[in-house]
């Protein structure tokens, strides 16, 4: 059983019980705790914690875990309806309000109910995650003087420099930002590229978060479609044209959702129709790290052909490792680098020390290539295992772009598909999607889903996934196409 699921459940069977001991009563020893749910000791460690974090136990070192006193509940009951008034009201004197719909963001951030398949997650199982590899660098990184110490505010110099080598051509360390991820990497550079009320181009469809960010920031998306090819070189001038947007976001390098590689031709187009409308281009690598082992050599960094500062370049670790090793970076050159940096500083300061030495510890192991190539093989079968599955099993389901690096594939469903009828009907049957709309910043030309290779467990789960997919296709899908 999973770790998680273990210290949950233990810790439900400690509360239930708590009722068998008086106020400081002294509960079981550790050992005791051990023995009598056959859990390992970090289980039984963490499930106290929990309790003793609830205000139910009391924990005195040396002498044992005692059930707590009961807290006074004398709160009183308020009355918050005033902020539908204050928030409404300044939304009234913005150009572009500010009010998110996260809903594509937590779509994939969400923890599925037991038994229900994760098509819909965006990061690498646990069992894809280098854990083993993670936990040494952050023991070595503790290890090192200074780890708990200020770091300078733009990030380590030797991280910063590796980030660099990586996106190669002529960037330097001095170019490079340190961010806690890629996520914060997007805000920072919308917040410093486009003032509140400007458009801002993005590909369509594209990312949810990032389309939440340019919201919250009060820009005002304005898509540009896209094929398998990249973004449309001849649509985006026109929309620059258009719009007098300033700024595009775009992701070359395995789009999300559509898995798309920018082409070799469209590159220097796309480029140079930024140059000619005095435009930034923010190049979001979110996926270089999630190559398939058959995939051909990879194009470089747009930022990498960029001697004139059109590209704000981000990119992250957090993708090929875990959620939660949030470490990325911002690289850009020209007057742009300052602002990026001001922005950066006012909102988090920097990112904390022990992280950033622990991300250096761990790329600069023996570990770290030898995870990336486990990682590609891995993608590449599954990708072959959920092509195979819907050839079988959804076989009216069009998917339009088979990609080779990226955790997801993107389908077309038919005509006349309720796309969140399909996707309620499928969590019903056990498995969780990620609906199309929420990656369309305007209307959608038709009804799509995203679905995550990546985050199951292994290949059975998504031959299995796939089929429940197909029984909730049939209840609401197949009925509604001629």
């Amino acid at each position: 059983m999973h770790e998680r699921s273990s210290v949950a459940e233990l810790a439900k069977s400690l509360k239930d019980e708590l009722d068998r001991y008086s106020v400081g009563g002294k509960l079981p020893s550790s050992r005791a705790l051990v023995e009598r749910y056959r859990v390992s000791p970090v289980t039984v460690s963490r499930a106290l914690a929990q309790l003793a974090a609830e205000g139910l136990v009391v924990t005195r070192p040396g002498a044992g875990v005692f059930r707590a006193e009961p807290r006074a509940h004398t709160a009183r009951s308020g009355d918050t309806s005033w902020q539908e008034v204050a928030l409404s009201a300044e939304g009234a004197t913005e150009l572009v309000p500010r009010a998110v719909d996260a809903s594509g963001v937590l779509v994939t951030l969400a923890a599925p109910s037991t038994g229900v398949i994760e098509f819909n997650g965006g990061y690498l199982a646990p069992g894809l995650q280098p854990e083993r590899a993670m936990a040494a660098a952050l023991a070595r990184a503790g290890r090192r003087p200074g780890a708990w110490g200020r770091p300078p505010v733009d990030g380590l110099t030797e991280l910063r420099a590796w980030f660099a080598r990586e996106i190669g051509g002529t960037v330097t360390a001095a170019e490079v930002l340190i961010c806690a991820g890629g996520q914060s990497a997007l805000t920072t550079a919308l917040r410093a590229l486009a003032p509140p009320g400007a458009p801002v181009l993005v590909e369509s469809p594209t990312y949810p978060g990032m389309l939440a960010v340019a919201r919250a920031s009060g820009l005002r998306p304005v898509p540009v479609p896209a094929d398998t090819d990249g973004v449309r070189p001849e649509l985006l001038a026109a929309a620059f044209k258009a719009t007098g947007a300033r700024v595009l976001v775009c992701q070359p390098l395995f789009q999300n959702p559509t898995g798309a590689v920018l082409s070799p031709a469209r590159r220097a187009e796309v480029l140079g129709i930024a140059r000619e409308f005095g435009a930034f281009v923010v190049e979001d690598d979110f996926a270089r790290r999630l190559v398939h082992a058959d995939a051909g050599p990879l194009p470089a960094p747009l930022a990498a052909d960029d001697p004139d500062g059109v590209v704000v370049h981000a990119c992250s670790l957090t993708k090929a490792t875990s959620p939660s090793l949030r470490v990325g970076a911002l690289a850009a050159r020209g007057p742009v680098l300052e602002r990026l940096r001001a922005i950066q500083v006012v909102d988090s300061f920097f990112v904390p020390r022990p992280l950033q030495e622990a991300a250096l510890e761990l790329v600069g192991s023996p570990a770290w290539p030898r995870h990336l190539r486990s990682v590609a093989a891995e993608l590449a079968a599954r990708r072959q295992t959920m092509a195979a599955a819907l050839a079988e099993h959804l076989p009216e389901v069009d998917l339009p772009h088979l990609p080779f690096g990226g955790y997801h594939v993107w389908l077309r469903l038919p005509d006349g598909t309720p796309e969140s009828a399909l996707t309620a009907a499928a969590l019903r049957a056990g498995v969780a999607v990620a609906p199309g709309r929420p990656y369309f910043s305007a209307e959608p030309p038709a009804a799509h889903l995203r679905l995550s290779f990546a985050g199951v467990a292994g290949r059975s789960e998504i031959t299995e996934g796939v089929r429940r997919l197909r029984t909730a296709y049939r209840e609401t899908g197949a009925a509604a196409t001629p």
